[in-house]
């Protein structure tokens, strides 16, 4: 890991302060960008995201990929924490905290709207982004593949059910336009630019290791986009929301607490029973974090679209994506600190 790596977490806290910074003088630019969006995605940090995956998906070796199957456990790891454990808890601490814990603290009114906020970053896990966490605690892209686009056909069906469930509603307008296109751009994308990538590099090559050497060559010279390509998107995650994270620091630090909780209480149960089962750490660690970390665009696109531009539900979803990025990176190096705790590689079968 290079130097400029190892402290990512200064360069986030920078990138942090200077969003906010740049949001309250420059209010009119950032609604600007914030404005090239369809359905909610945003196009600027799309392109962001891009060079965030672009190096992982290189990584990603479809010949290895077909044999997943014979690692089931990370894959049921991640499946039962996100759609079994993960929703349920973040409604349980949503009620705690707004219905009893912060009751005079906040105008009882708005008590269920950030709920509603909770229960929708919950049940809507990360699609992108992991890509990224899975790169920084060396993660096998393969199966961080796998995880994903299993959860992504998951989240289809599972969704809007799960979200009615709990918000005691019957009738949700799932933003398809959102999860779609969320899909689409985020990991189809660049996964067929990887790809591309891939057989390009090792089209010449005369052997599989000299392939292999070219592809790994690569994706270290490109590697750097990757993190200029967080640090970008936090400046403008932190940018369009300068202005009331300034005017509600109260508020937004009521919010942050059960989400917090909901995110250290996820990783320490996925990443648990990875150790308990033996799971190798490059696939343990990419299985925690994608419980922990959101998919705030559908989760965002749906507040809106239920609860109103400037509701509390939508409110929550935002500080969802504010608290995120510097939860991940405590947690990507918790992980690279305890990876001793895992074997080092898998066995060509789960046992």
């Amino acid at each position: 890991m290079s130097a400029f790596e190892r402290y990512l977490s200064l360069w986030v806290a920078l990138a942090i302060a200077a969003g906010i910074a740049l949001g309250s003088l420059l209010p009119d630019g950032f609604q600007w960008l914030a404005a090239i969006e369809y359905g909610s995605v945003n196009f600027i940090v799309a392109v962001l995201i891009w060079f965030m995956v672009y190096p992982m998906m290189v990584s990603v070796d479809f010949s290895s990929l077909k044999r997943v199957h014979e690692r089931p456990k990370g894959l049921i790891i991640t499946l039962v924490v996100n759609w079994l454990i993960k929703p349920f808890t973040m409604a349980g601490l949503g009620v705690a905290f707004f219905h009893y814990f912060f009751i005079d603290l906040i105008d009882p009114a708005n008590a269920n709207q950030y709920i509603a906020g909770l229960i929708l970053l919950g049940a809507a896990p990360c699609t992108a982004m992991v890509f990224v966490w899975s790169q920084l605690t060396k993660g096998d892209p393969n199966y961080t593949l796998a995880q994903v686009a299993l959860n992504d056909v998951i989240m289809i069906f599972a969704f809007a059910p799960i979200v009615a469930l709990l918000l005691g509603v019957t009738d949700i307008e799932v933003p398809w336009a959102t999860l779609i296109l969320s899909v689409a751009l985020y990991v189809l994308i660049p996964l067929i630019a990887g790809v591309l990538t891939r057989w390009q590099i090792s089209a010449g090559a005369s052997s599989r290791e000299d392939a292999e050497r070219a592809v790994k060559r690569f994706i270290s010279t490109v590697k750097p986009l990757s993190v200029l390509g967080l640090l970008a998107t936090v400046v403008l995650l932190f940018g369009f929301q300068g202005t009331v994270i300034l005017q509600q620091p109260l508020l937004i630090g009521l919010i942050a607490v059960p989400l917090l909780i909901q995110s250290y209480g996820i990783f320490a149960i996925a990443y648990a029973a990875a150790r308990l089962w033996k799971v190798p750490f490059n696939v343990a660690a990419p299985c925690a974090m994608i419980g922990t970390s959101n998919f705030f665009e559908l989760a965002v696109a749906v507040a809106i679209g239920m609860f109103g531009l400037n509701s509390g539900a939508a409110l929550v979803t935002v500080v969802g994506v504010l608290v995120e990025v510097p939860v991940m990176l405590s947690l990507v190096a918790f992980a690279n600190r305890t990876q001793h705790w895992f074997p080092s590689t898998a066995p060509a079968r789960d046992d």
